[in-house]
């Protein structure tokens, strides 16, 4: 038996091959998930699943699918309004992949994940720990500089290659300190 939470709507999971189990899935606007066999909330039991990726997921043995089910999409498919056929990602609006009530989830673009991505609080963090990393680093703001330097020398006899072997590093580096993805801080 599964304890009620007021304002909680439980709704079945619909997947291919879901008549074949024994068991009914579903999940609740509070991002619970349940395996029942009449209803819900009468023999339900809480479903944890497991972690793929940092997303909560329940993985399923059935035919002609893979089976894995991922807690955030089936909610956003029963209760969250998709505004469009590009909108096909689930986003957390709190970064918290583990916080799959409906309230959190957000059907979105690909841009739309980028975007969020980028103001994620790990990601901002993990952007100021590289941008102050002293330790390990095979190049440095001088070297960075002079790269650059050499990147917009019109008149430059030194390919990317031979620049990457000068420095030690690889060519896709240099490519990444000359769009700005890698040392964009250096001018």
């Amino acid at each position: 038996m599964i304890k009620k939470i007021p304002g909680e709507t439980w709704n079945q999971l619909q997947f291919t091959g879901h008549q074949l189990l024994r068991k009914k899935y579903a999940v609740s606007t509070h991002g619970r998930v349940a395996s029942y066999f009449d209803d819900v909330n009468k023999d339900g039991k809480l479903l944890n699943g497991s972690l793929t990726s940092g997303y909560r997921s329940l993985n399923l043995h059935v035919e002609k699918g893979n089976g894995t089910i991922y807690f955030h999409r089936e909610i956003a498919k029963l209760f969250c309004k998709k505004p469009s056929t590009k909108h096909i990602f689930v986003i957390h609006l709190n970064h918290i992949k583990e916080d799959n009530s409906a309230k959190n989830l957000k059907w979105a673009t690909k841009e739309e994940v980028g975007s969020h991505q980028q103001k994620s609080p790990l990601k901002i963090a993990y952007k100021e720990l590289q941008a102050n990393k002293k330790e390990g680093l095979k190049l440095n703001a001088t070297k960075v500089k002079a790269i650059k330097t050499a990147i917009n020398n019109p008149k430059r006899k030194l390919t990317y290659k031979l620049m990457a072997a000068k420095y030690g590093v690889s060519e896709m580096t240099i490519y990444r300190i000359k769009s700005g993805e890698n040392w964009g801080r250096v001018k």
